[in-house]
């Protein structure tokens, strides 16, 4: 029988596949009846983990287990993303925990489920550790494959001993390198030389192979440390890369997170796109995927950097139209796909304080984990040695009526070293929030500036550390980046966060920058004590629409081709600015947010007016109307669609059906 492609890949890959027999003789051990059942295999970028998990899957699949593979990048960072990825993955409609662990028992034998680039899903360790796995069945194990090590909390939690390991992955031995080397076709003389400047690191070993032909000796980085022989590594590399072209196209790509058929052609408009994917394709360093293709991310940065020293016009402007073409996707993205341009969204956003809170790079500190009954008392001596007693009692208060809005902070060995309370708009009585003075001057600001009626604004209560109170720090750090967790869960929801602070000038400068609005008129005094509130709202494009609006600010252009300045509430017309009424505003940035798509009148009353009223449609035209006129010779953007409602066009498009 004639071989097929993927019989070959696969044959090529297992003679290329060196080493590792620590590693993957540990990996066996979970499919063993007693063997562990969670691995946490971890390592730095480009050692080696996703191919030492490939070839674990070989193994186990032969052996007879069914093994489930899902790379955290393409996979939306929520409890729903999981649940809808495992359930498509093994054929199941279910799209509750419980269903999905049903199911995986039901497969029979052994089932290995693995999540690889686990760090991209920091903000689920939580859920994974303390609901979803185990809920699993006896049958099932669990891999997860990342760069950071488990957090402290696997080894504090009670229960888990030797049910969970963690298997460090390093650079191979040099017989290792030495084998992999001449499993790619080197000769002995540039094994000898690539030897010395590669460190044992598998992506550095790739790329010095990908360049030897053309380097000379003295160009090798003889003695560097890892992260510069891989820049040089790279450079060297990119020397090597046969014409200007396919450099071109891998400087372009190397600045958005995925690459695909339609970033290129707006990337190079001069080059058929097809042609531009397959000359990505062929490269050693870059790999399919499912939605686009991927560069090696060690590889990536560095020619990121390169061209952003070299070039950094040329830098910014690949970032600027890569952002406008996903911008126009992510506009009529549904579904699944919505994750992704919102992951590609935040890769576009070199600001540390966004991407920090949603994907920070450095290993936990802390784990956040909803509070338990018994950490009453800890949670009391905190809110004690911070707050004054009118400040204790309405806090406390919160936690006799709703301890499941209480998160708790841990430090490695399990004790509680902080908490913070969060509530939801949607399980509250408005009483409720009326017997709380801050909370009661956030309902105060919602009743003055409703939102849309199934609309979510989620309160952060208080966040208090044992060792810093509400001041920046490391539970601050952990708080905010669970915040993030629940930001991701409530979209498309999620309109508003509320929060209070008492020193607003040590969070003004972030703040800021996030969005959010402080409300000077609703400050409350409590035990002599000024407390502060400040508002984030995202818009009505929820979190996606904020996330695109930071980038679009950092990278100096404006989402609906510049009719709109979101931040000065004016239109931006060839003529000069026009400043806009409070409902023009809201009208216009409901149809920037889905410029190109049709919006009913009864959307605009809902998630402008705040209102179902349908017989008040007649205000809508008004306000329009106006809007229109403010617009001058742009009033053709908005465009009446027949029988729905209104529609903004994109620039440089007009019809004859805006009268």
């Amino acid at each position: 029988m004639p071989q097929r492609m993927s019989d070959i890949l696969a044959a090529r890959a297992h003679r290329t596949f060196v080493g590792r027999d620590t590693e993957l003789g540990t990996l066996e051990t979970m499919l063993m009846p007693k063997g562990p059942r969670v691995l946490h295999v971890h390592g730095i970028a480009g050692i080696g983990k996703s191919a030492l998990l490939a070839r674990f899957a070989t193994i186990a699949r032969a052996g007879g287990a069914t093994v489930i593979l899902l790379d955290c990048r393409h996979v939306e960072p929520t409890e729903q993303g999981v649940l809808g990825s495992l359930a498509e993955a093994i054929g199941d409609t279910g799209s509750r925990a419980g269903d999905i662990a049903d199911r995986l028992g039901e497969l029979g034998g052994a089932v290995v489920l693995a999540f690889d680039t686990f760090e991209v899903f920091r903000l689920l360790d939580t859920w994974l550790r303390q609901v979803f796995i185990p809920l699993l069945p006896e049958n099932v194990r669990v891999v997860l494959v990342g760069r950071q090590p488990p957090t402290s909390a696997w080894y504090a939690s009670p229960g888990w001993g030797w049910l969970m390991r963690a298997v460090p992955v390093s650079s191979l031995t040099d017989t290792e390198a030495e084998n992999f080397l001449q499993g790619l076709g080197l000769e002995q003389a540039d094994i000898s030389l690539i030897a010395r400047c590669t460190h044992g690191h598998p992506l550095a070993l790739k790329l010095a192979a990908a360049a030897v032909r053309e380097a000379s000796p003295e160009q090798w980085p003889t003695g560097a440390p890892l992260q510069r022989a891989l820049d040089e590594l790279t450079q060297i590399f990119l020397e090597d890369v046969g014409d200007e072209v396919t450099r071109r196209v891998l400087e372009g790509a190397a600045v958005v997170r995925r690459v695909t058929l339609s970033l290129l052609q707006a990337l190079f408009p001069d080059v058929p796109p097809q042609d531009a994917w397959e000359r990505l394709r062929r490269l050693p360093i870059v790999v399919g995927a499912s939605d686009g293709l991927l560069i090696h991310d060690a590889v990536r940065e560095a020619i990121a950097r390169s061209l952003h020293a070299s070039d950094p016009a040329r830098y910014l402007e690949y970032r600027r139209t890569a952002w406008r073409q996903l911008a126009t996707e992510a506009g009529v993205a549904g579904g699944g796909d919505l994750w992704r341009y919102t992951a590609d969204m935040l890769f576009m956003i070199e600001n540390p304080v966004v991407r920090e809170a949603f994907f920070p790079s450095g290993s936990p500190t802390f784990a956040v984990e909803p509070a338990q009954a018994d950490d009453g008392p800890a949670l009391e001596d905190i809110t004690h040695t911070w707050e004054g007693s009118e400040a204790a009692v309405a806090l406390m208060a919160w936690w006799r009526r709703l301890p499941q809005a209480f998160s708790s902070v841990r430090d490695g060995e399990g004790r509680m070293v902080g908490f913070y309370g969060k509530l939801r708009s949607d399980e509250l009585q408005p009483a409720w929030l009326l017997d709380d003075p801050i909370a009661g001057q956030w309902y105060s600001h919602l009743k003055q500036h409703p939102m849309p009626r199934d609309a979510i604004a989620l309160f952060c209560r208080r966040w208090l550390s044992i060792d810093d109170g509400d001041s920046p720090g490391d539970v601050q750090a952990a708080v905010w980046l669970d915040l993030k967790r629940a930001y991701m869960e409530l979209r498309p929801r999620l309109r508003r966060v509320y929060l209070t602070v008492r020193d607003m000038g040590a969070y003004a400068a972030v703040a800021r920058r996030l969005g959010f609005e402080v409300l000077e008129d609703h400050t409350v005094v409590l035990d002599g004590r000024r407390y502060h509130s400040a508002v984030l709202d995202f818009g009505p494009a929820s979190v996606d629409g904020w996330l695109a609006d930071l980038a679009a600010a950092e990278l100096g252009v404006r989402r609906g081709n510049e009719l709109l300045d979101p931040d000065a509430r004016e239109l931006v017309l060839e003529t000069g600015r026009v400043a806009l009424t409070p409902l023009e505003f809201g009208v216009m940035r409901y149809l920037n947010a889905r410029e190109g798509k049709a919006v009913s009148r009864s959307e605009l009353l809902q998630d402008v007016w705040g209102t179902r009223y349908e017989g008040g449609s007649n205000v809508v035209d008004a306000v329009v109307r106006t809007l229109r006129k403010k617009l001058g010779d742009q009033a053709a953007r908005v465009e009446t669609v027949s029988g729905v409602g209104y529609r903004l066009r994109p620039g440089g498009q007009t019809s004859a059906a805006s009268s």
